[in-house]
């Protein structure tokens, strides 16, 4: 996903935008996390920007997308740039501690 946000919407409140905004960011993750997976791989990573612009736009975390279109709400943005790019990645799982003392 590649889009700038209308904050400022003639025909809805700004707080009505920006819920419909989160909800559209939710049904996208929740869309590209139910994709089948290549083989070799066990998860999804995604890779993020934000920013007013989509040339101010810097890397953010994914836990911080909802806090970012907070933030424009709150800076009073008109519009925002969000870029959310899904890749798969293999990810090591994680010895719990029962496993690592029975290694040991």
């Amino acid at each position: 996903m590649r889009k700038v946000f209308q904050i400022d919407v003639s025909n809805k409140t700004r707080d009505r935008q920006i819920d419909s905004i989160k909800n559209e960011i939710r049904k996208y993750i929740k869309r590209e996390k139910s994709k089948k997976l290549p083989e070799e791989f066990n998860s999804w990573f995604f890779d993020c920007k934000f920013g007013q612009t989509l040339e101010l736009a810097k890397e953010i975390s994914f836990a911080d997308i909802i806090k970012s279109v907070d933030l424009a709400n709150s800076e009073n943005y008109p519009s925002f740039y969000l870029e959310i790019i899904s890749r798969p990645v293999f990810k090591e799982k994680k010895l719990s501690v029962d496993e690592e003392i029975l290694e040991d």
